[in-house]
């Protein structure tokens, strides 16, 4: 992003701003395993950025509290969802971009064929919700999940909504659960 002389200025001056989130929000900011103190104030000068260019008036500070706090948030999320994702996976897959790491065996139930069953039962957006459901489970984001169904994230999440509440209704989903 481009900042022209004025915005320049207006970040410069509310450098502090960045400092008071990462302090007011985040606790422990010096040990947070995947970002450094550094780290995550260069985040929020991002997010400050996104403030003083997307800025219509009012009370800039607030807003860009706002921005910076929601910047630093992502970048935390993103970082832990990988985190996450990394841990499941065999060493083998982690040079592989976008390898999709496998369930686990459960052993005592068959949770692929009881998600299976369901999908097919299903449909419309309550299969694509079961879908994204095990995409969830592997770790993926609901914005990578809609990048990959070609959707926005709201829908994914939707979708999951709507897949949970089928799931938790289906009489028979729960007798196949309680004889597995």
């Amino acid at each position: 992003m481009k900042l022209n002389h004025a915005q320049s200025i207006l970040v410069t001056q509310n450098l502090k701003l960045v400092h008071k989130v990462i302090h007011d929000k985040v606790h422990n900011p010096h040990q947070l395993g995947v970002f450094a103190y550094d780290d995550l104030f260069q985040i929020g000068c991002i997010g400050l950025c996104k403030a003083v260019v997307t800025d219509k008036g009012g009370v800039f500070s607030t807003y860009a509290y706002r921005l910076i706090w929601h910047e630093i948030c992502s970048a935390l999320e993103y970082a832990s969802v990988r985190s996450v994702r990394e841990s499941l996976m065999e060493p083998s897959e982690m040079v592989q971009p976008g390898a999709i790491s496998e369930l686990p065996d459960l052993g005592y139930m068959d949770l692929e064929a009881l998600l299976d069953q369901a999908e097919m039962q299903a449909s419309g957006v309550t299969a694509k919700g079961i879908r994204a459901l095990r995409l969830k489970a592997k770790g993926y984001t609901s914005r990578e999940i809609g990048l990959m169904m070609g959707v926005p994230a709201n829908h994914v999440t939707a979708w999951i909504a709507k897949a949970r509440a089928y799931l938790k209704s289906n009489a028979r989903l729960r007798d196949l659960y309680a004889a597995g």
